[in-house]
């Protein structure tokens, strides 16, 4: 199954006290680079979230965010240090008054708005995550990955269409040579022949159908239009019957490339080139598209 390196997995689920949202994304990459955003009070489950995404995403590059909502009161309690709260309230409404300020109703309440902003006055109660919430947890990650892969087999039924459409061309235009490559040859012993005319030498005729004859096997193109044909016949065939074929296509098309450039140099000819140009142009689409691929 072609899968894409772009992808999207979303996952909520609640318990009696809280709300738990996974959410991922990923770009393509050479190796899985994997970010985790998640709440201090489940940083004991990173490790375990993250062999988790690691099997399932493989590679890329991936971001991941997990929040959590409090959803009771008993899950958002919060204590105020009262001993501490005194002693900043005492500390700045003395600082008040010897400033002037006085102890007008204002004053009292920046004082009040000043002592709850200060460290450690109101602290959340961090009480251990129970195994309903971290089961939702693991449980929210899991469906988020699965969300995810999905996401990526539909892109990459998309991808690998757009890609097997582009093979199709490229062997396409290949096959459009081959009149143009009959034509040629006749043209470039008449060109040679013409170019002798002019000159006043006499030549061995066998001779000069020997040296032709050389020359004109140094720009056959046969082989390189059967090694692309093959080329692309194996690039279908690792598309349809592999999994994880990101790489290996990618190699397939760096040989396609070196056919599809040797064609082009031995072309000497405008209409074989003009055919050459588009195989190459339709090649670069095909290594920009791998490059997205699992």
């Amino acid at each position: 199954m072609i899968k894409s390196m772009t992808g999207f997995g979303k996952s909520e689920i609640a318990t009696s006290e809280r709300k738990i949202t996974v959410e991922t994304r990923s770009l393509n990459g050479k190796q899985l680079d994997l970010s985790v955003k998640l709440p201090a009070r489940y940083r004991q489950f990173e490790y375990e979230i993250r062999n988790r995404a690691a099997k399932v995403l493989q590679r890329g590059k991936v971001d991941m965010f997990i929040t959590v909502e409090n959803t009771s009161a008993k899950a958002s309690a919060a204590n105020i240090n009262s001993e501490l709260f005194k002693e900043y309230s005492e500390q700045l409404m003395a600082m008040a008054l010897a400033s002037g300020l006085g102890c007008s109703s204002e004053v009292q309440s920046q004082v009040l708005a000043s002592v709850m902003r200060m460290p450690d006055v109101v602290s959340s109660e961090v009480d251990e995550v129970g195994k309903e919430e971290s089961e939702a947890l693991l449980k929210a990650v899991d469906e988020a990955l699965a969300a995810h892969d999905k996401f990526r087999e539909q892109e990459g039924a998309v991808l690998i269409a757009d890609l097997l459409h582009r093979v199709d061309l490229i062997q396409g235009y290949k096959q459009s040579v081959i009149p143009f490559e009959v034509r040629r040859t006749e043209v470039i012993r008449q060109r040679i022949l013409d170019q002798l005319s002019t000159l006043a030498v006499n030549y061995d005729a066998n001779r000069l159908e020997q040296e032709m004859i050389f020359y004109l096997e140094k720009l056959d193109i046969t082989e390189e239009k059967v090694r692309l044909d093959k080329h692309c016949d194996y690039f279908r065939e690792v598309a349809a019957g592999e999994d994880s074929v990101g790489r290996k296509l990618g190699f397939v098309a760096q040989e396609m490339g070196r056919e599809i450039n040797t064609m082009g140099s031995k072309a000497n000819d405008s209409e074989i080139q003009i055919l050459v140009v588009k195989m190459k142009d339709e090649l670069e689409k095909i290594k920009e598209q791998v490059l997205n691929i699992l």
